[in-house]
């Protein structure tokens, strides 16, 4: 009778941690809608093709005179930035929810130009930087699939669409009267991206954070094509976000 009863002693104070564990975080999974705050470091860059003169000099019509010498190379190096937002989020069933995560991301992009000679307003340099300065409003909306709860641990992914439009104000990209040499890079205002990543939620006694990393990418080129150095050599830019992301619920 005693090692029955330090059999099941030790059967139940096995099991109470475990349970305890299961409530930890709140119990928001048991809620059929959730919501809470997340905080986003960003990584973007264009994906970019090239068309098959890309490589010609820019003539401009007005001066009749090239203003650019040939190019050797377009591309984008990767850009930081940083969003914030909430996630609001329906429990379809155990092990799979629906999410809608907007944010406020601020984030500038990148696209570099490399000329075979120097270029006629700057003669000690054959590089162009060109920026693109973004406030955007990110609108995504997935299913997130999860797996079993294991203790305080369960990792998950996700897809989605994400539709994004831009708030930057037209002082920003107002190119007016430049010279062709000075022209702006400027991205449509709104378009649509698929995404796809990776987390896992880590149970707390009160909350649930939950560190992911997701990719999206635009479905189409988001670059406005004008009759510029800088735009013309480029058949599409497409826009790629690297994210990284706490959620706190």
């Amino acid at each position: 009778m005693i090692k029955k009863l330090t059999l099941f002693s030790a059967v139940i104070l096995l099991t109470f941690p475990i349970v305890k564990a299961q409530n930890w975080g709140g119990g928001n999974d048991d809620n059929p809608i959730n919501w809470g705050f997340m905080f986003q470091y960003v990584v973007s860059e264009y994906k970019i093709t090239k068309n098959a003169n890309w490589r010609n000099p820019y003539y401009d019509q007005n001066s009749g005179n090239n203003v650019t010498d040939s190019l050797n190379a377009i591309y984008s190096p990767t850009s930081p930035g940083f969003g914030i937002g909430f996630v609001l989020k329906g429990r379809l069933t155990q092990n799979l929810d629906v999410r809608f995560t907007p944010s406020l991301v601020f984030n500038d992009r990148l696209m570099n130009f490399e000329y075979t000679g120097p270029q006629i307003n700057n003669p000690n340099t054959t590089f162009v930087q060109k920026k693109v300065q973004a406030t955007m409003v990110d609108l995504p909306l997935g299913l997130k699939v999860k797996a079993d709860r294991l203790l305080n641990f369960s990792a998950y992914v996700l897809g989605g669409l994400k539709y994004s439009f831009d708030l930057a104000s037209n002082k920003k990209t107002n190119d007016d009267g430049a010279a062709p040499i000075d022209k702006l890079i400027k991205n449509k205002k709104s378009f649509l991206s698929y995404e796809a990543g990776l987390g896992c939620d880590l149970y707390f006694e009160w909350f649930k954070l939950s560190p992911e990393f997701k990719v999206s990418y635009s479905f189409k080129d988001i670059l406005k094509h004008n009759n510029d150095p800088y735009s013309n050599p480029i058949d599409k830019a497409k826009l790629r976000h690297f994210t990284f992301s706490l959620f706190i619920e």
